[in-house]
């Protein structure tokens, strides 16, 4: 018998911080894009067990593409400009379970 995951879908946000002057997804405001979607799923009443987990992340390794999310199970990569990014990847792939192929890395 296959258990159920404990969420349905788990996101990485990256947040990491670098002080050698590469480029880096905090400094693109990761750190208050993670705390948006957090609140924005919050308010939809779908986080916690069964549901869905956004968490903070150190390194991804990929900050020059980003700033980067990941979502899991799938191992779908993103990067986002701004929250209206973040309300597509929400509504779309994690709701509606559908890719956005343009935002996707």
């Amino acid at each position: 018998m296959t258990e159920k995951p404990y969420y349905q879908s788990h996101v990485f946000v990256c947040i990491n911080q670098r002080d050698d002057g590469r480029a880096c997804c905090h400094d693109r405001g990761a750190a208050g894009i993670q705390e948006y979607a957090k609140k924005r799923l919050k308010a939809l009443d779908l986080n916690g067990h069964g549901k869905i987990r956004i968490n903070k992340a150190g390194c991804l390794d990929r900050c020059e593409e980003g700033p980067v999310l990941v979502v899991y199970p799938e191992g779908v990569w993103y990067t986002y400009v701004d929250e209206q990014d973040i309300d597509e990847i929400i509504d779309s792939h994690l709701i509606g379970g559908r890719v956005v192929e343009r935002l996707k890395i």
